[in-house]
């Protein structure tokens, strides 16, 4: 007998949504079921999958009756709305927003990662924020062989960040300046498209910008290193999908770059992309539509003896979020941490 799992998607009409449906097909994860949730505006609408077209319902009180597992990625408020009533449900909720990342009784996984946290989840686990995903999994391997004592980051984040909305706005704000029109802006504050701008999330007392202060923070949890020292420079820049991150590292010790290309070559969701000759590295068009992390252009840091750089590159929308909370729901399979309502036969 093979457990299946009845699954919600909430939020299953936004990009993150409809990568999540295309995940859990591509992937075979054991479904017995299937449920799409949006607003009441989505409501009534399909989205193909595996050959069907399933239809849209609006989240509501009874709306988690029966669930195994959810895949929420529809925002924090929302998150924060129906989390309580997934939970007295039965349901695990795999949470994409921010709203319970910080909290200390819930469990923040990258599965590469931490994915003994799964152990204590209490009904919640949250999926980090993207940019600590792909950097994550790229330097985690590194610090297993060696502590990291130190991490600065500056990100070139893509539109797909904030959005289906905002991918659009960018294409449409490209053609309009191509035609010597002034752009709109709508999902940003600030024309994107030939342009670029530090992340426009709310500053705090020290000028650290909320998604700077995310990696700094989420990082430490993840890791279980409360005081390890992080700085991140956020910047979205006018790329569609997949983010990129320069990342300098400061080790106890010297770390050869030879052996950071060994463990990297070897690390799981990692893949490393280096052509000195042709000076080719990772980019967003390669990383696009991937799994895996690419990461490059490692070298000594010529100002520190103990320091390493290296660029990464990453799917935002797919590791970034959809593809490690899939990964998550099959950690909880494979583990047995959430109780099927079904066993269908093989």
């Amino acid at each position: 007998m093979a457990e299946s799992y009845r699954v919600a998607i909430l939020g299953a009409t936004g990009a993150v949504g409809t990568e999540l449906l295309e995940l859990l097909a591509q992937r075979k994860f054991p479904l017995s079921d299937l449920k799409l949730l949006a607003s009441e505006r989505s409501a009534g609408r399909t989205l193909p999958f595996q050959g069907e077209d399933l239809p849209v319902e609006a989240v509501g009180d009874r709306a988690f009756d029966g669930v195994d597992i959810v895949l929420a990625s529809a925002g924090a408020s929302i998150s924060k709305t129906w989390a309580k009533k997934a939970v007295d449900a039965g349901a695990v909720m795999i949470d994409n927003s921010s709203a319970f990342r910080m909290d200390p009784t819930v469990p923040l996984i990258v599965p590469e990662v931490n994915p003994q946290a799964a152990n204590s989840h209490q009904g919640i686990i949250a999926n980090p924020n993207c940019t600590t995903i792909l950097m994550a999994v790229a330097i985690y391997p590194l610090h297993q062989v060696q502590p990291i004592q130190r991490i600065v980051a500056a990100t070139y984040q893509s539109a797909s960040g904030a959005g289906a909305r905002a991918m659009e706005e960018v294409k449409v704000q490209a053609q309009a300046i191509l035609n010597g029109q002034e752009p709109m802006t709508e999902a940003f504050p600030y024309p994107l498209a030939f342009n670029l701008f530090p992340h426009n999330s709310r500053l705090n007392d020290q000028g650290y910008c909320e998604e700077e202060m995310k990696m700094v923070n989420e990082t430490r949890k993840i890791f279980g290193v409360p005081d390890l020292r992080v700085t991140a420079t956020c910047v979205r820049v006018p790329v569609l999908r997949a983010h990129s991150e320069a990342v300098n590292l400061e080790f106890g010790y010297p770390f050869s770059v030879e052996q950071a290309k060994e463990v990297l070559s070897h690390a799981p969701g990692v893949k490393l992309v280096e052509d000195w000759q042709a000076n080719y590295f990772p980019m967003p068009i390669d990383a696009t539509g991937k799994d895996e992390v690419l990461v490059g252009r490692i070298r000594q840091d010529i100002s520190h003896s103990n320091g390493l750089d290296l660029w990464l590159c990453g799917d935002q929308i797919r590791k970034g979020a959809a593809l490690n909370a899939v990964q998550i729901a099959e950690l909880l399979v494979q583990k047995h941490l959430v109780k099927p309502v079904v066993a269908a036969a093989k």
